[in-house]
């Protein structure tokens, strides 16, 4: 039975949140999309969606029906995960899920924290920073589908939900949990939390571990296993995340066109193939495919999209946002089947959006959550087409300039 439910709105996002909270030796469950009933064996879920750019309306059911699914396994307190660079357009869909879960669960207030010290995301004074830059001057200002242009996420939250949003800084949060939870009790129904450090998340946790709802990146939830062994609800039962045993064939997709993506791409040292949406609009993927085909997996192959911003918002400009990113999506997903059927048994993927399409085209329905190759990364084992495999979905921004090469060392 579960004691534990979240809900993240991409696959990267999910596999992150759950490689942290493994590393409490806890037992993690990860689903792929809305289970259709069965039990729980693990006291910590996570179900991943692909809502993040979802029109509104279109999350909002998805979210509720993940989160209707998590009571039937028992579990009493739940998370929203989103991305630690706050990924949202002005619509949503962080404000506008996170009210319905709320309301839902008959929640009066919940924290907005997407701080992840670690990999250098911090949130001072409201704002949030990608190591020492201002969100809204970082990489993150030419994301091709989350252009974010303010670093302020009152700013950002306002628009997106219909109640009052309030700020509780870090000088309270530096007073410690008791002082936060009186805060808080004074504080607008959705509240910002600074943090800067780890100490500054296992207060936040700490002072938040009995609502029913709390929202952030992964790392506002690392702490919480502790904190629920310490309150009893979990026992001390530890197993050490296994890395996946699988055969040899590799193949590394990306379609992110992070900073860092592009600098892993760059330092990859295997054969590649790069296409592009104004190619595949108009030829299909078929050089790639044929590429692929030519290929010996075992020097894992890698084929991507990634690219610079100005060509990006170039394809954009021709195709349409959404056109542009659903054919390197379809693409992608394709290559991925053929690489498996190739002899491919693990699979490195860069990307939310691109982590999506290939994770639902293999028909990996859950993964097991194993250990970590960079924070927030780790190595799930699952089933595809009859064979077992290893997934690593990777967001853009994380990992090494040598993430690829990592990965696939870490299996040997």
């Amino acid at each position: 039975m579960a004691i534990f439910g979240a809900i993240a709105d991409d696959f990267t996002g999910a596999t992150d949140l759950a490689g942290l909270l493994a590393r409490s030796g806890a037992k993690v469950s990860l689903r792929i999309g809305v289970p259709e009933g069965g039990a729980s064996d693990a006291p910590f879920e996570v179900v991943a969606l692909k809502i993040r750019t979802a029109p509104v309306a279109e999350a909002v059911t998805e979210a509720l029906a993940a989160l209707d699914w998590l009571k039937g396994t028992g579990a009493e307190r739940f998370f929203w995960k989103y991305c630690s660079t706050f990924d949202s357009t002005a619509d949503g869909n962080i404000g506008p899920v996170a009210e319905a879960l709320m309301a839902a669960l008959g929640a009066r207030q919940t924290v907005y924290c997407p701080a992840f010290p670690e990999n250098g995301r911090s949130v001072f004074m409201g704002n949030l920073f990608v190591g020492q830059q201002p969100l809204a001057e970082s990489p993150m200002k030419d994301h091709p589908l989350t252009p974010m242009a303010d670093s302020n996420l009152m700013r950002l939250l306002r628009p997106q939900v219909t109640q009052e949003v309030g700020l509780v800084d870090r000088l309270t949060v530096a007073r410690g949990a008791e002082a936060l939870k009186d805060a808080l009790g004074r504080a607008a129904p959705h509240v910002v939390v600074d943090a800067v450090a780890d100490t500054d998340l296992e207060v936040i946790a700490r002072a938040g571990r009995d609502m029913a709802l709390m929202t952030g990146g992964s790392a506002l939830a690392m702490p919480l296993p502790a904190l629920y062994r310490e309150a009893g609800l979990l026992d001390d039962g530890r197993s050490a995340a296994q890395v996946p045993q699988v055969g040899p064939g590799a193949v590394v997709l990306s379609g992110s066109c992070s900073a860092m993506t592009r600098a892993q791409v760059a330092a990859y040292g295997g054969p590649s193939f790069r296409f592009d949406p104004l190619m595949l609009a108009r030829d299909g993927y078929g050089e790639a495919l044929d590429w692929l085909s030519g290929q010996d997996m075992e020097k894992a192959p890698m084929i991507y999209a990634t690219a610079e911003p100005e060509q990006v918002r170039a394809a954009q400009a021709e195709l349409g946002v959404d056109h542009a990113g659903a054919v390197v999506e379809e693409a992608l997903a394709a290559l991925a089947i053929a690489a498996r059927e190739m002899g491919a048994r693990r699979f490195v993927v860069a990307g939310g959006e691109t982590s999506g399409a290939v994770t639902k085209a293999l028909g990996v329905s859950r993964l097991d959550v194993g250990r970590e190759i960079a924070p927030g990364v780790p190595w799930c084992g699952c089933v595809s087409g009859g064979q077992e495999i290893a997934l690593a979905l990777k967001s853009g921004n994380f990992g090494a300039e040598s993430f690829f090469a990592d990965a696939l060392g870490m299996l040997g």
